[in-house]
């Protein structure tokens, strides 16, 4: 099965170690441990050094009172000998007495970080998304209680417990018998961003079902050869992207325009100048969409330049 080389957020190393969740004294041990790793999250995204660079910090007296903290994983540290012990990583959210840090997003952190790390804090940005949106019990609507660690909500009304959500999504690079790429730009988007197809799987569907489905929604054609090529998660908020390649069976569009104001096939020929002229801006580097684009253009894409 082709695979791409690397794809940002999914080939960091770290070991969730699950088994660990269950014990009781797990946060408060990995507190008072000066080896624990600690991210700590802020409004704007995580909290940051003073060049701009993620804070990897570690743990104060003050984390043990935190509004939340989540006992993320395991991972060597960046820069360390490949046989090092692993060290244990926590992701806190302080409480609201703290003065808040200077933070920054992870899509502005991304290019600063190693693989590993990268991994590590797109688990934390999911859980930090998931314990700010939900709550509340969605069965009786009381408030619920971080537990396992922070890998569970749980009512103490009803004892119900909530999982962590993640949205799956197909995402396409659909080629026409001329091996040229399809592209198109969603409604919000301003004029040259764009994209290769993308849409949420539904209930009942397979992925190959729902990669056919958004294709034929979007711009109206049937594709085939539809091939999984790699995935990545992708907390933005919830999300993990799921990528295909498939083959278009005719190549007139049709687009549904409240999915798309417009779409076009490209070839790769035509992808310097669009770029020049600035009727194509892609999607960032760090993404799976910018990974399959440059897949099947056969390397990175060229710098944009002003066009003469």
């Amino acid at each position: 099965m082709r695979r791409l080389a690397a794809v940002t957020f999914a080939d960091g190393v770290l070991d969730r170690a699950a088994h660990r969740r269950t014990d009781p004294d797990l946060i408060p041990s990995l507190v008072a441990d000066p080896t624990t790793s600690v991210i700590e999250a802020t409004e704007q995204g995580f909290a940051v050094t003073d060049d701009g660079r993620l804070s990897v910090r570690a743990p104060r007296p003050s984390d043990a009172d935190a509004e939340l903290v989540v006992f993320l994983g395991e991972a060597v540290r960046e820069g360390s000998d490949s046989d090092e012990e692993s060290h244990a990583y926590l992701l806190v959210v302080p409480g609201g007495a703290e003065p808040p840090p200077r933070g920054l997003g992870l899509r502005e952190l991304i290019s600063g970080l190693d693989r590993t790390t990268a991994a590590i804090a797109a688990t934390a940005q999911g859980l930090v998304n998931w314990h700010r949106t939900h709550p509340r019990c969605s069965l009786c609507g009381e408030p619920t209680v971080p537990d396992l660690a922070g890998w569970i909500r749980r009512c103490p009304q009803d004892d119900s417990q909530h999982f962590p959500r993640t949205d799956v999504a197909v995402i396409m690079a659909v080629t026409d018998e001329d091996d040229r790429l399809l592209l198109g730009r969603a409604p919000s988007w301003p004029p040259g961003r764009m994209s290769i197809l993308a849409g949420f799987l539904e209930p009942g569907e397979t992925l190959e079902q729902a990669v056919a489905r958004e294709v034929r929604e979007e711009v109206g054609i049937e594709v085939e050869d539809v091939e999984y090529v790699a995935d990545q998660p992708w907390p933005f908020p919830s999300s993990l992207m799921i990528g295909f390649t498939a083959r278009a069976r005719q190549t007139e569009l049709v687009l549904d325009n409240t999915e798309l104001v417009e779409a076009r096939w490209v070839s790769r020929e035509e992808v310097p100048r669009l770029l020049a002229e600035g009727s194509y801006r892609p999607s960032p580097r760090f993404s799976i969409s910018r990974s399959l684009v440059e897949d099947w253009y056969g390397g990175p894409l060229p710098t944009r330049r002003a066009a003469p």
